[in-house]
């Protein structure tokens, strides 16, 4: 009974076995006749033939890129599949990339979202690669370059001629400029994000040419722009954006104040605005507060803009909903912009306060006001202790994640969240020194379902040379009696190891061989000194160590033979330094030999005689 179903089921495991990709003929290039010597090929049941490719292209797209990779070299069907349905490709564009365009884009003939890398050191693809690659690719939608320094102006403006379905587009450390970033602005009328980072190729001055706005004034909705010598180029381009929804500004130098006047009166449809090292005041945020509908801002490190600049933004900026400031530790917004933004801003969901002060002032006003308050996060603030954790607790009733950082917070603070914030799901603390991972795990304890993520800050270890000293001076008492503690001769080998690995008498002939400088012999002369002491040192610290270990027993060790040998070795070297400095410097050579010659027999001598009589 058993033995007849055997057999009657399909044997899936060998013809899955026998399933491998054919050979093809030197003259078979249709694909049609490639499926065909598949299908011949194949011993056993292969049902995915009775798949269409459309639903093989859909299981695809479920796979990650690996899978994608490995699935596309089971047989010329999948890789035909795997090709015309793949819709994203990251390409590393070095020179080498121009010479297997043709065939690459022959496979992937359905590309829409392409990125161009290169690595710095290397020579990126130049104009006539990406000519190909445009001519290839005439459906692109998403676009970026990255390090592709070989690029001009004239590239630039072919692509995108060729290329007029472009909706994003990104660069980043390219070498065109203005006249290849308006052609693009002026032939691709759908693009809808931009996003310049480092462009090499703006003019700098007053003679650099403006960019924008173009046939992508009606479309644009963001515009991002990162580390700009001469940002203000982009400001028609700014200003021309009818529909501009978001505007982010990194690092881009020049007084954005005029122009931010200028942006609010023209643009009402501004929601998102990101300020990072700028040079704005509160005219600016004055400015900005003329965008009503605005819902998201971020502040950061721009040291001119005050409590008044926000608390602007806070009366006439009713809707927004969230806010990052990062007041770069100049205390220029404190509790009274805040407590602006707590009365007027009832929406907000989202809070990030770095180095700013805030007090539990101002955050009972957000934490009462603010019902909606889901994610609050308090950075190097000197101000937020365990009573404004207490009173986060306490008020904040839809609070979701919270994040501490930096602050003078203890486990009596983090205790204070098991009973508060009962929507509280995740607790971030990172470098709170207060805080112990006993604090952690009670409250870890206390709600279970609360996930606490502790970043304990580890005790620092003091310096070498601090801990000598306290192993000396626990020592000194012990020089005329016996140390019973197995530990003492350990202790005080680890000193001496300590002391022979320092590098003072490198440091010494580095400084006296810079004033000596115009003389290469006496650099010469040093540096083999330096070699044959510290060569003598490890040669008699041995020594010394062969002959301690043989004299003394394990438990009875006395601490003043390695004081006084330490002495011995210190006084011999000093000697022998000034004793060869003053003949290098009389130009005696004859000398320097002897004096050595001499220091080192005493210091063996004397090192010696120290050990044998302890």
């Amino acid at each position: 009974m058993g033995q007849a179903a055997s057999a009657s089921r399909p044997r899936f495991l060998k013809s899955a076995a026998v399933i491998s990709p054919p050979v093809a003929e030197p003259g078979s290039e249709n694909p049609d006749e490639v499926g065909d010597d598949l299908d011949e090929s194949v011993t056993g049941n292969d049902y995915t033939l009775n798949i269409p490719d459309e639903c093989l292209a859909c299981i695809f797209h479920s796979l990650s890129s690996g899978d994608r990779k490995r699935a596309s070299l089971v047989c010329r069907r999948w890789l035909r599949v795997e090709g015309q349905s793949r819709h994203r490709l990251s390409l590393n564009a070095q020179t080498e990339l121009a010479s297997v365009v043709p065939r690459l884009f022959l496979r992937f003939d359905a590309v829409t979202k392409l990125a161009l890398k290169c690595d710095r050191r290397s020579v990126s693809i130049g104009d006539d690669a990406l000519i190909l690659i445009s001519l290839k690719c005439r459906n692109l939608t998403r676009f970026k370059l990255r390090a592709c320094r070989e690029l001009t102006d004239d590239g630039m403006s072919i692509f995108a001629k060729n290329c007029r379905n472009l909706q994003k587009f990104s660069c980043g450390s390219c070498s065109f400029g203005a006249k290849g970033m308006n052609s693009l602005l002026e032939n691709c009328g759908l693009l809808e994000e931009l996003s310049v980072k480092r462009l090499r190729g703006i003019t700098d001055g007053a003679a650099a040419e403006s960019i924008g706005p173009g046939k992508a004034a009606d479309s644009l909705r963001v515009i991002c722009l990162k580390d700009l010598y001469n940002g203000q180029c982009f400001g028609p381009l700014i200003i021309g954006a009818k529909n501009l929804r978001s505007l982010k500004l990194f690092r881009c130098s020049g007084d954005w104040d005029k122009m931010l006047e200028v942006v609010a009166d023209r643009t009402d449809g501004l929601v998102e605005i990101h300020l990072e090292r700028l040079q704005v005041s509160d005219l600016g945020l004055s400015a900005i507060a003329k965008c009503a509908n605005l819902e998201i801002l971020h502040l950061v490190k721009t040291p001119e803009c005050t409590n008044l600049g926000l608390m602007a933004i806070a009366e006439k900026c009713r809707s927004l909903r969230k806010l990052h400031i990062d007041g770069w530790k100049t205390n220029r917004i404190s509790d009274q912009g805040l407590i602006a933004v707590a009365t007027y801003c009832p929406n907000l969901q989202e809070l990030v306060l770095i180095g700013v002060n805030p007090t539990h002032l101002s955050l009972e006003k957000l934490a009462t006001n603010c019902q909606n308050l889901e994610r609050l996060a308090l950075c190097g603030s000197e101000t937020v202790g365990d009573a404004e954790i207490s009173c986060i607790a306490a008020k904040c009733i839809a609070l979701r994640k919270l994040c501490i950082k930096s602050c003078p917070v203890s486990d009596h603070g983090i205790e204070a969240l098991a009973g508060g914030c009962p929507n509280l799901v995740k607790v971030k603390v990172k470098k709170c020194r207060g805080v112990t991972s006993e604090g952690a795990d009670w409250l870890r304890a206390s709600r279970v379902s609360l996930a606490v993520n502790l970043d304990a800050i580890e005790p620092e270890l003091p310096d070498a040379g601090i801990i000598e000293q306290e192993i000396g001076a626990a020592d000194t008492p012990l020089m005329g009696g016996r140390n019973r503690d197995g530990n003492a001769r350990s202790a005080s080998f680890n000193r001496l190891r300590s002391f022979s690995g320092r590098s003072l008498v490198a440091c010494t002939f580095r400084r006296w061989a810079s004033f000596g400088s115009r003389s290469p012999l006496l650099f010469s002369v040093l540096e083999c000194l330096y070699g044959t002491i510290i060569g003598t040192f490890k040669i008699e610290f041995a020594l010394f160590t062969v002959i301690s270990f043989s004299i003394f027993t394990p438990r009875v060790y006395v601490v003043l033979p390695h004081i006084q040998w330490i002495s011995c070795m210190v006084s011999s070297t000093v000697s022998l330094i000034v004793s060869c400095l003053d003949s290098i410097l009389l130009e005696k050579k004859n000398m320097v030999r002897e004096a050595f010659r001499k220091c080192k027999g005493d210091f063996i001598v004397e090192a010696f005689q120290v050990s044998c009589h302890s």
